[in-house]
């Protein structure tokens, strides 16, 4: 897969993303992340019902070389986990803005977004890196 990062998503400098749709937003983490971990081979992702604190580690992800933690771009509630990664890892390296996803999160404080890069800050955080 090439490299991307969509237009509409929102970018923490930890290399997660977030897509906000009302007061519910999806995290996964950007292809950067999955391209620097190599072959993901398990996804320890938190409980249905966990809440998770803006830039602090809510998921591991495991791939040949290391034990990552996922830092959340956002605070709130996890209402929903991609179970389809327990079976099929990969999709995180295969679509990781799409059926990579890992969590969905009812936000607690939705005025974090104004913490989150567009994706032109996100690309020079990168350039600069």
């Amino acid at each position: 897969m090439p490299e991307s990062y969509p237009e509409h998503l929102l970018y923490h400098p930890e290399h997660d993303w977030a897509q906000i749709e009302g007061d519910v937003a999806t995290f996964g983490i950007t292809w950067y992340a999955q391209e620097a971990l190599g072959e993901v081979v398990f996804v320890d992702p938190p409980e249905v019902g966990a809440t998770t604190t803006a830039n602090e580690s809510y998921a591991e992800v495991e791939s040949v070389k290391a034990v990552s933690d996922v830092f959340a771009p956002l605070s709130g509630e996890i209402v929903e986990v991609n179970t389809g990664l327990s079976d099929a890892p990969e999709k995180i390296n295969d679509d990781p803005y799409g059926e990579g996803w890992l969590v969905k999160v009812r936000l607690s404080d939705p005025a974090e977004r104004d913490s989150l890069l567009d994706v032109a800050a996100y690309r020079d955080l990168l350039a600069d890196g």
